[in-house]
């Protein structure tokens, strides 16, 4: 019996951290102005190693994303400064490049897009539609609910600067942010895998804990780069596996379609493509994606990250434990499931982790 209160009191210590606990190393917000370009947008995102940033525009002329009034005011006088209008990711970017034409682009076209404000593709994903705040006051197990409902970052208003609400808001003023996402939160989790029960969920597989996503969409080897983004523009997709052609005449390499049974090959992201020179992306745009995701791995072109790239898969028995610890070290946000063939199963999202690690936590406290 009193092993079990010992218990319940490390997962009582987890469970009572809050928001503000994870922000101690977290550095200052990376943003940028509504009239920024693209192509410095992308330069932003690289330089700083981050997948999506918020746009600051002046306050009182646009509406949120999503509503929001997400304000930065001055510390001293209370004078609103900035409104920042929505989130912008590299999968914007890259959707915007591509059109929704078949037309094949000059460097001329790509430069021509790139020089466009950010301010005017804000809003063409879901993600950039969802841009919140959360109280520092929030509890991680309230943190990890929202994050499991596919909020990916929010805005986190300094200490000192907010009431006494908790959760999530789309209302806010506050003298300046910093950045929460749910891989901070899933390092957070990695820190404290030793302590209490956490071990035991850790050693839980991803199949007995009803993590993996069975409903994978994907692409073939044979569709370009031009179409992979416009597949994954269509389907909300940062990301998609790349699965072995078949013989089949009806097959199309230019759609996403169930990928689950289907020999996995490769993977291809909306941030395999942070870091291209202009001319280096107009000649990628309609070479396959799986090449190019190969040519990442040997070319000096795409910074020194390329080499660490590879194909992160787990089985459906690998334990949580084992699928955070990739996620944390490979710094990749879904996990690609596969069966001793290499055929794929599914795949296990940072949402997925999240969401099922915070019913355990609550389990193991008899709150659920």
């Amino acid at each position: 019996m009193q092993a079990r209160v010992e218990k319940s009191g490390e997962i009582q210590r987890v469970g009572e951290k809050k928001v503000r606990d994870l922000m101690a190393e977290k550095r200052r917000l990376v943003e940028v102005p509504y009239t920024a370009s693209l192509a410095h947008t992308m330069n932003v995102l690289v330089a700083n190693r981050v997948l999506a940033v918020p746009v600051a525009a002046p306050p009182g002329h646009w509406i949120g994303a999503g509503g929001s009034m997400i304000m930065e005011s001055d510390k001293r006088t209370g004078l609103l400064r900035k409104h920042y209008i929505g989130m912008v990711t590299m999968l914007d970017i890259l959707a915007h490049i591509a059109g929704d034409d078949d037309h094949d682009y000059d460097l001329v076209d790509l430069d021509r897009r790139m020089a466009v404000p950010v301010s005017l593709i804000i809003g063409h994903n879901v993600e950039g539609l969802s841009l919140w705040t959360l109280n520092p006051n929030t509890s991680i197990l309230e943190c990890m609910e929202i994050f499991s409902k596919g909020i990916h970052r929010a805005l986190v208003p300094e200490d000192g600067q907010v009431g006494e609400a908790v959760g999530v808001e789309l209302v806010e003023s506050a003298a300046s942010y910093r950045m929460l996402t749910q891989m901070d939160v899933l390092r957070f989790l990695s820190e404290k895998a030793q302590e209490g029960e956490m071990q035991g969920i850790l050693r839980r597989s991803v199949k007995e804990m009803e993590a993996i996503n069975e409903s994978v969409m994907g692409i073939t080897d044979k569709t370009k780069v031009i179409e992979a983004i416009k597949c994954m523009k269509s389907g909300f997709l940062n990301a998609v596996p790349i699965v072995r052609s078949t013989q089949a005449a009806e097959e199309s390499h230019r759609q996403l379609f169930t990928g689950r049974g289907r020999k996995l090959v490769g993977t291809f992201s909306a941030t395999d493509l942070r870091g291209c020179q202009l001319a280096t992306l107009q000649t990628w745009l309609h070479r396959t994606a799986l090449g190019f995701t190969e040519a990442v791995g040997t070319s000096p072109l795409f910074g020194e990250e390329a080499s660490k790239r590879e194909l992160v898969t787990c089985g459906p028995e690998s334990s949580m434990g084992e699928v955070m610890e990739k996620v944390v070290s490979k710094h990749v946000h879904r996990i690609w499931v596969i069966d001793e063939h290499g055929l794929l199963l599914g795949l296990v999202s940072l949402s997925d982790m999240i969401r099922v690690i915070r019913l355990q936590l609550l389990s193991q406290l008899g709150t659920y």
